[in-house]
């Protein structure tokens, strides 16, 4: 440690981040990215941007971001969306973040559950919030009681990360009406590929002004490399985020991310055949890990959280490492024994499945 440094980095636990080795030919299945292209609508919004000289480049970009903003207000107009209830950031995590600062801190702890995105911890060591980790019951599920007492806050990631379990929006409904006096935070990052049937959190916004419903474009929209993420959420809580952000960084997203992601919002075929490709692989694998063994969580995302009873998940992972297959352990209480595996191309899945065949 540096003499150097404030008190506040030295108490500091930083977040790790998936590998991103740099090795070729490698099925990389450990950082939960979309396996197909991002739309070609937003490709071409790209070259747009840049024109052909890429002057623009030499402006800023909007700080509002206000055509993203109305790019997302009217996706989600049916649930009485309008760009005042939408707040954009550099990637969810920035967006979590100020909403760390913005509307969790305050005299009591905040609750999540004790497995889950370990930004939390990270995010309350950073801006000094209380915090207590609430368990998951023994099927890794939400308890919604535990979450029906006095607190600072409540955020959790639904489905919850890195489990792929989800909270039906019953539940949901139950912990933001339960706790009027404080914000939940509900962290839809994967919730895109829950099926048609599993409305987002955000068809509360406009009952509950606690409720804040945070999104990426990084995983169902392909745009993990431009980091674009955003709220949804009564005005007051977003004038809050806006706050913290104009306190912090007033130019968040640049010219071609804000491109790139309004094109990517308006094209629902892209998104819809993606995500329906990803959602189909992810049901064919765990019956084909079934076959091999293997117990599975039920997932609502675009990974599975998976165990097999006579394998160390530890040495498994390192196995399929010496294979070119990278996938996510966690060597934490009561997941080192699950491996955590994104859904892929089904040509990387099957190629997941022959590499276990060949190590079991």
């Amino acid at each position: 440690m540096s003499k150097y440094w404030s008190a506040v980095v030295r108490g500091l636990t930083p977040y790790v981040p998936g590998e991103q080795p740099k090795l070729s030919k490698l099925v990389k299945l450990n950082t939960n990215e979309n396996p197909y292209p991002p739309s070609p609508h937003a490709l071409a919004a790209l070259r747009d941007e840049l024109g052909e000289d890429g002057a623009t480049l030499r402006l800023y970009p909007d700080p509002n971001a206000d055509r993203l903003k109305a790019a997302v207000a009217h996706r989600f107009a049916a649930f009485g969306m309008a760009p005042a209830n939408v707040f954009v950031g550099n990637g969810s995590d920035e967006v979590l973040a100020h909403a760390f600062q913005a509307l969790l801190r305050h005299d009591r702890p905040i609750r999540f559950p004790d497995v889950t995105y370990s930004f939390y911890p990270v995010y309350c060591g950073l801006y000094g919030v209380d915090y207590e980790a609430v368990a998951l019951d023994e099927d890794f599920a939400i308890v919604v009681d535990d979450y029906l007492q006095p607190n600072g806050g409540i955020i959790f990631p639904n489905p919850n990360a890195p489990t792929g379990r989800l909270l039906p929006l019953d539940g949901v409904e139950r912990i933001v009406a339960g706790n009027p006096d404080s914000v939940v935070v509900v962290d839809e990052a994967y919730i895109d590929f829950a099926g048609d049937a599993i409305p987002s959190a955000a068809a509360l916004v406009a009952k509950y002004p606690n409720l804040l419903v945070v999104q990426t474009l990084s995983k169902s929209r392909s745009l993990a490399g431009l980091r674009v993420g955003f709220a949804l959420g009564h005005p007051e809580l977003i004038e809050a985020l806006e706050r913290v952000k104009n306190s912090f960084n007033s130019y968040p997203l640049d010219r071609l991310a804000i491109a790139a992601a309004v094109a990517a919002m308006e094209d629902e075929a892209h998104f819809d055949a993606t995500r329906r490709a990803v959602i189909e692989s992810r049901e064919a694998l765990v019956a084909e890990m079934a076959k091999l063994g293997f117990d599975t969580l039920p997932s609502a995302a675009n990974f599975i959280f998976a165990r097999h009873p006579q394998h160390d998940a530890g040495t498994l992972a390192a196995a399929l490492r010496e294979r070119g297959i990278i996938v996510r352990h966690f060597r934490s209480p009561r997941i080192e024994q699950h491996l955590r595996i994104t859904i892929g191309t089904d040509a990387q899945c099957m190629a997941l499945l022959a590499a276990l065949r060949e190590i079991l």
